[in-house]
């Protein structure tokens, strides 16, 4: 990518943020698109569309394993629905990438007694929510959690776990198929807005979002699979990191000069007037900039 079209890129980045509502408040705002599931390999297949998050379907030797689920039971169900057209074999295993509604919810939909894959921190988090106004499914928790990475063969089905920092959340999942060289990213990896998704408030980190795009990009795989929006080569994820990289490093470069932060938003062209709330009245979430600020503020 030439220099000039990465600064085009990093300016735009965290104007466009400042007006987007991460999470479960941005799907709730969409209106469903209808359910596209596309074929990937032969026992892989990804389910855009719906409310919530994108699934993964994988099929193996005597049920079915899914990677996240949407925010609903009745979208979930839908999913479910389309299971049963590739499938007569039943879903035994949901492994979640997440903590975030969007990912979770749908697990409801499934009947009690299934297995129930996260990394620990996602657990926590899940549980965390209980008194919330939107809580994930408190009767379907993880039933089996991780700390840093986990090997596991799920009915025939090679799988590697990877949870390499908190980049979007502190539970984030990286889940890896090694024979069928696909990655399933989650929200660490989405197309349809151009940063990163941070969650602050689960102490998700920028810093730690490259740690996990470079631990993505570095496995053998040639498909990666996102928590919104469209599939990406390991050349997409290397283009978003190279951005993302370049922003944090200029970030860090004009703090470590006493810059403030108005003066580094207003070096990228961005607004420095505070965005007015969420239609729900909640504040805006912190942009990229505001983000990788208070992160690398808090090192100097």
């Amino acid at each position: 990518m030439k220099n000039t079209n990465v600064k085009t890129l990093v300016l735009g980045l965290a104007t466009v943020a400042a007006f987007l509502s991460f999470g479960t408040l941005a799907v709730a705002q969409q209106q469903p698109a209808p359910l596209k599931v596309t074929k990937i390999k032969d026992n892989v297949y990804w389910v855009q569309g719906g409310v919530g998050s994108n699934d993964g379907v994988i099929v193996g030797n005597t049920g079915v394993i899914v990677v996240d689920t949407k925010s609903t039971v009745d979208s979930e169900k839908g999913v479910i629905a389309e299971i049963a057209k590739i499938t007569p074999k039943n879903v035994n295993t949901a492994i979640i990438t997440h903590s975030d509604n969007d990912h979770v919810n749908g697990l409801a939909a499934f009947p009690a007694g299934l297995t129930i894959v996260a990394q620990e921190n996602c657990k926590k988090e899940m549980e965390a929510s209980a008194g919330s106004r939107n809580p994930a499914p408190q009767d379907r928790l993880p039933t089996k959690t991780y700390a840093k990475t986990d090997k596991m063969t799920v009915d025939g089905i090679h799988i590697r776990l990877y949870h390499w920092a908190a980049g979007h959340t502190s539970g984030d999942t990286v889940v890896y198929l090694p024979d069928e060289k696909i990655v399933f990213g989650g929200d660490l990896l989405v197309t349809n807005r151009p940063d990163t998704g941070i969650h602050p408030e689960k102490n998700g980190s920028a810093a730690g979002w490259i740690e996990n795009a470079k631990g993505m990009i570095a496995l053998n795989a040639d498909t990666y699979l996102t928590g919104h929006g469209d599939m990406m080569t390991k050349a997409d994820v290397q283009k978003k990191l190279d951005l993302i990289q370049d922003k944090y490093n200029k970030v860090k470069s004009m703090a470590a000069q006493g810059k403030s932060l108005d003066e580094i938003k207003t070096s990228f062209g961005e607004p420095t007037a505070a965005p007015p709330p969420n239609p729900n009245g909640a504040p805006p979430a912190a942009t990229l900039t505001e983000i990788m600020y208070k992160e690398v503020a808090k090192k100097s």
